[in-house]
């Protein structure tokens, strides 16, 4: 069980404790993914069939911030009690039911915390008002996911009827900074995808939604394929009827109808992505130049596997449909889709140059921060959101230098979670919080003189001794209650 409070908390402990399913647990609530596994399965604990995560919620809005802001909405928000039981491998506890708890957290605002239309918020108009007293709104919400190993995953609302996950993922923004950042830039297309489809989820009106329906399709088609590609479904069949269709002539005709809906939903998911692109393109340029120097130059551009949405914007359906057709050996012999929104990438270049062949180890770490702050510009401009920052045992992969910038950057955050594995990569308090010394086990830190919503507290919680409480209250020492156990 833990508790976090408005501000910056470091959980610090070996490696195996749990510190990252903590962070996990909040990034799969914001964005439906994590940026540890590609699918569901491992974010259950061994031998258990769901994951489930609950999170109570607290919205505030601050009617003096909205009259004088004029292109966000100035909300708080604090989650409070958020559970994840039965968690992976390295949870806290390897009980069924562990836990761990978020109590009076800042998150920074949601959008429709009480389960109303996910549409995306206009941004206010500028306003002149006179001072008022008037006192802030505060909702509170609870939101319940259930991961499942097998089956859909599922989420409540208010303890409301059972409904999709996709239905609560990207009402509380989160951006994570991790150590396998820098594998955006160098590494293969697949983490690029998880960015973008992260960035969807927080940005894009019904882009989850969008992104399961294209996968189900994908699936479908692809096993069309398989069936193509097996000659034993080739040969026809005698009936009284006279000679009865193969199964290939079946699954052909199934290859059309499907290629169909393949092709009208894979343009509209590529139409999504580009629009991700042209607004993370211009704050990725601007950040990297104040990160690393005004004369560097980097260069975001989207590359579509359907690069005929590009090519022919009107009308590019007949163009795929000409592309498949052309491929379509290919795919039979292979048993796969050859093109689509699956093998998007994106294309990162500096000065020039492809990053990921000319770009040295420290300026693609400084490419994959500039990278996740833009996402943060962008998600602070067009929801008037501040999402919360997670910092996943990153400390111990940066140089002083970029350490620097990237706790400058949480500084002025209103909520920011951090996990160390050892005492030596907690960051400077005075660093965050303009305190003079750090605390241990739960302690508070003041923070005098500081901007921002990291000036009221930092908290240093230690994970070893989560996991000491948490094994007392899930296994008690019955005999302290004078509860007697025969052996």
């Amino acid at each position: 069980m833990v508790d976090l409070a408005p501000g910056v908390t470091i959980l610090q402990g070996r490696n195996g404790l749990g510190k990252t399913n903590i962070v996990e647990a909040v990034e799969v609530l914001s964005t439906g993914t994590s940026h540890r596994v590609t699918g569901s399965l491992p974010l259950i604990e061994r031998g258990q069939t769901s994951a489930t995560i609950r999170a109570n919620v607290t919205n505030i809005t601050n009617p003096l911030a909205q009259e004088s802001t004029a292109k966000s909405t100035t909300e708080s928000v604090h989650t409070r009690n958020t559970q994840v039981s039965t968690a992976s491998p390295s949870a806290i506890s390897s009980a069924a039911q562990s836990q761990s708890v978020v109590e009076n957290g800042s998150i920074s605002p949601v959008i429709n915390p009480l389960g109303e239309s996910s549409e995306l918020t206009q941004p206010a108009e500028p306003t002149i008002a006179e001072p008022t007293t008037t006192a802030a709104t505060i909702t509170t919400t609870t939101y319940e996911l259930t991961i499942a190993a097998r089956g859909a995953n599922r989420a409540r609302i208010n303890g409301g009827k059972s409904t999709y996950l996709r239905d609560v993922i990207g009402r509380i923004p989160s951006v994570s900074f991790t150590p396998d950042d820098q594998r955006l830039i160098a590494g293969d297309p697949a983490g690029r995808r998880t960015l973008l489809n992260q960035a969807g989820a927080l940005l894009v009106p019904g882009y989850s939604d969008r992104l399961q329906m294209i996968a189900k399709i994908a699936r479908q088609r692809a096993a069309l394929l398989k069936q193509l590609g097996d000659p034993r479904n080739s040969a026809t069949s005698e009936s009284p009827y006279g000679y009865a269709p193969s199964p290939a002539d079946a699954a052909l005709q199934g290859l059309e109808i499907w290629t169909g809906q393949f092709i009208e939903a894979g343009v509209t998911l590529t139409r999504d992505r580009q629009r991700l692109v042209d607004l993370l393109a211009e704050p990725f340029a601007a950040i990297y130049r104040e990160l690393a120097g005004r004369d560097e130059r980097v260069r975001l551009t989207y590359e579509p596997s359907f690069d005929e949405v590009l090519l022919y914007p009107d009308d590019p359906q007949p163009h795929i449909s000409e592309h498949f057709q052309r491929i379509y050996p290919g795919e039979v012999a292979r048993g796969q889709n050859l093109i689509g929104p699956h093998r998007d990438d994106l294309s990162i270049e500096l000065n020039g140059m492809p990053a990921r062949e000319f770009a040295s180890n420290g300026e693609m770490w400084t490419m994959a921060l500039a990278l996740k702050m833009a996402l943060h510009t962008v998600i602070v401009r067009e929801r008037g959101v501040r999402p919360i920052v997670i910092l996943d045992d990153v400390f111990a992969q940066l140089d002083e230098s970029r350490r620097r910038q990237i706790l400058d950057f949480a500084a002025r955050q209103d909520q920011v979670l951090i996990t160390v594995a050892a005492a030596s990569d907690i960051p400077d308090v005075t660093d965050l919080a303009g305190a003079t010394g750090g605390a241990a086990g739960g302690a508070d830190v003041a923070a005098d003189g500081q901007t921002g919503a990291t000036a009221a507290q930092l908290h240093i919680i230690d994970v070893a001794d989560l996991v000491r409480q948490q094994n007392e209250y899930l296994h008690p020492d019955l005999a302290a209650f004078g509860i007697e156990v025969n052996s």
